[in-house]
């Protein structure tokens, strides 16, 4: 952890952590597992209660001291991988004791905050947002991509409608010098007409669609979701916090496509017996937010929703619609170049 970003200074607010804990009711007792540990604002509300244990992971090396400043307190209660939570059911097997898994999306406090690692518009010298176990950092994208494929990346992972100026732009730019956080914002404020009148920063959408591209965040959301459910015992519960619109429609996409039998295509046609493919007792069709009350103390916490599904009683089967539905943001994730 950078020497400026100690454990007193990061205070970090875990998001609806309230409705969190009031749907997987830790008071009762059983094993949880927080898969984006942060500085562990979810594990510890959990591990207060004296029948609860924690499994956490967090694929940032730099939440270390966290953790271990956990396992000092809860000891055998608090157990910590420093992995990617895709790798969730490679550590971790089947246990009678599972009762809810939850993912917290949002990148932290601890992350903006270090200016170091380029997550923030404020960052210094070079573009990282790294999260940890990358190929490749923000920097290598702006600095080696092509003028197309980083219009891609913008437009499909970020939604960012000045995709093609903002691409035109950096590759016209890095003839002359290689780009840092500074040019890059420099670049996108120059593109964007009155930038004061945007409620968020105008480089939001780019460093947001940079950031994903980085960290592999839409196969590794949609692996973790795939092997999360592999380990839920029926009755179990899986929670997702989302903070973006992609984000979140994979997580809807896949809480609503295996939780629901599907209709007959049309009443016209003769019925056609549909295979039973729930995974999920669906249980609410829209999110939950924060409440206004939250949004006033952190202002981070405004674009989170709180989806959460319970695990039915039938086999595990690979999840393909999910698969083919988002197959290419996936590929555009997968992209390889050469640095």
């Amino acid at each position: 952890m950078n020497a400026t970003m100690s454990l007193e200074k990061v205070n970090h607010f875990p998001v609806m952590l309230d409705q969190i804990l009031s749907i997987i009711t830790p008071q009762h007792g059983g094993t949880f597992i927080d898969c984006t540990f942060g500085s562990g604002g979810y594990s510890k509300e959990i591990l207060k209660h004296p029948k609860s244990s924690v499994i956490a992971f967090d694929r940032d090396k730099n939440v270390k001291p966290f953790a271990s400043e956990i396992e000092k307190i809860y000891g055998e209660k608090f157990q910590f991988f420093n992995q990617p939570f895709s790798n969730i059911s490679s550590k971790v097997k089947k246990t009678k004791n599972l009762k809810a898994i939850i993912f917290d999306l949002g990148f932290s406090l601890m992350q903006i905050k270090d200016l170091e690692r380029g997550f923030s518009f404020d960052s210094r010298g070079s573009l990282d947002m790294r999260m940890g176990f990358n190929k490749y950092s923000a920097n290598d994208v702006i600095n080696s991509l092509g003028q197309h494929e980083i219009g891609k990346i913008l437009k499909y992972l970020g939604e960012e409608k000045d995709h093609k100026k903002i691409a035109f732009q950096v590759v016209k730019a890095r003839e002359k010098k290689l780009l840092n956080t500074e040019d890059l914002v420099y670049i996108i404020k120059k593109i964007k007409k009155n930038p004061q009148k945007f409620k968020k920063n105008v480089a939001t959408k780019s460093f947001q669609a940079i950031r994903i591209f980085v960290n592999k965040e839409i196969n590794e959301l949609v692996k973790g979701l795939i092997e999360a459910t592999k380990i839920l015992n029926p009755g179990n519960i899986l929670a997702v916090v989302t903070f973006h619109s992609l984000e979140d429609k994979i997580v809807k996409f896949f809480f609503k496509n295996y939780s629901e039998i599907k209709k007959n295509p049309s009443r016209y046609l003769p019925k056609i017996e549909q295979k039973d493919k729930r995974l999920f007792d669906f249980t609410n069709k829209k999110p939950i937010l924060p409440s206004d009350e939250e949004i006033e103390k952190n202002p981070a916490s405004r674009s989170a929703k709180l989806r959460y599904a319970i695990r039915n009683e039938k086999d595990f089967f690979y999840p393909n619609d999910l698969i083919k539905k988002f197959e290419n943001y996936l590929n555009l994730e997968n992209m390889e170049f050469n640095l």
